[in-house]
């Protein structure tokens, strides 16, 4: 079975967390949502999200990706080195990192990007292109290993690219 890790902080954009998380264990993929300490975090909007790990006691090398999401959490999500080193694991060992709208500012703190093709909000642009990546305005940018949307209506092509990067060769 597929494990994927999703990041969780307060603050995440409901939609960009949920409709992936959904959509992987649909197809049977294992999801396992984590955080700095367990507990009840809420989205943008309200939605609420019960975590029953921390990202301290995970092992990255236990999973088959990481999935970031966007809103506001990617901005406290990149302040911690386990968030970073995890990131950059699954990089070193070409394993999936999804990312959408601001997440990419995990990605561009882990240092992974230079050089990358990816998307994002364009209110992140800048940052983005800083780090080294080529930006494109597109629904869905996939980059070997490094899968990137840029918002809520682009999920569904975003949550395709996750689950064929996953099961490719099933």
């Amino acid at each position: 079975m597929k494990k994927v890790l999703q990041l969780v902080s307060d603050d995440f954009e409901d939609l960009e967390l949920w409709c992936p998380v959904m959509r992987l264990r649909e197809e049977g993929i294992q999801v396992d949502l984590v955080a700095e300490k367990p507990g009840k975090y809420h989205g943008k909007y309200g939605v609420p999200c019960e975590v029953g790990l921390s990202f301290k006691d995970v092992d990255p090398g236990d999973y088959d990706g990481v999935l970031v999401p966007g809103g506001w959490a990617p901005d406290k999500l990149r302040r911690f080195p386990e968030i970073l080193n995890i990131v950059r694991k699954m990089d070193e060992e070409k394993k999936l990192i999804g990312e959408i709208c601001h997440a990419g500012w995990v990605l561009c703190s882990a240092g992974i990007l230079k050089g990358r093709k990816v998307t994002s909000t364009p209110g992140i642009k800048d940052d983005m292109e800083n780090a080294g990546a080529a930006w494109f305005d597109e629904a869905c940018v996939v980059d070997g290993n490094i899968i990137s949307a840029r918002r809520p209506p682009d999920i569904p092509e975003y949550s395709k690219a996750l689950v064929d990067f996953l099961l490719k060769g099933e």
